[in-house]
């Protein structure tokens, strides 16, 4: 990056990162809000787990069990929130680095705009596992069960595409 005379690219780059955080932020907000609906009106939800033959459950565990959720989709805004902003920093740090490559504080400040944008990344990939559990905790108005299998099966997914992927081993390969 230091050393390219044109940085539109990268600008660009950024703003799609941006983008794509605002989008889940808005989203996991409305989650937010319809979790809250849901935990307000669980007496409808009863009504419901009821005429679908599910075994009857007091309004105080519905209540629970869907605070389960709220709390993971309200760690994937936060998450997701951060991230908008430290791609924001890293922006403003990728314009103030110095033109000339043999500027002094060149390299330096090419560092740190690399380790703010690998934050922002890490916080993004937090939210996006945050909002991945969040679905599966819904699991748990059916039963137990039904949670621990939606966990493992999360898991799983999570496993194979972020360790165990094609496109993993193609970012990896030094070829």
């Amino acid at each position: 990056m230091a050393a390219r005379d044109v940085r539109i690219f990268d600008a660009q780059v950024l703003n799609g990162l941006r983008q794509g955080t605002a989008f889940f932020a808005s989203a996991t907000m409305l989650a937010t809000g319809g979790v809250l609906a849901l935990i307000g009106n669980a007496d409808k939800l009863i009504d419901v787990a009821d005429d679908l033959s599910l075994q009857p459950v007091a309004e105080v565990v519905w209540e629970i069990k869907l605070f389960l959720t709220l709390l993971l989709v309200t760690n994937a805004f936060l998450k997701f929130v951060w991230a908008h902003r430290l791609f924001g920093y890293c922006a403003i740090l990728m314009a103030a680095v110095p033109n000339a490559p043999e500027d002094p504080q060149c390299l330096q400040m090419s560092r740190k705009a690399g380790e703010v944008n690998i934050t922002a990344a890490r916080s993004y990939n937090r939210g996006l596992r945050a909002i991945y559990f969040s679905i599966a905790s819904i699991a748990w108005l059916i039963s137990p069960m039904a949670l621990m299998a939606a966990t493992m099966i999360t898991f799983g997914v999570l496993l194979r595409r972020e360790f165990l992927s094609r496109s993993r081993a193609l970012l990896l390969d030094e070829d």
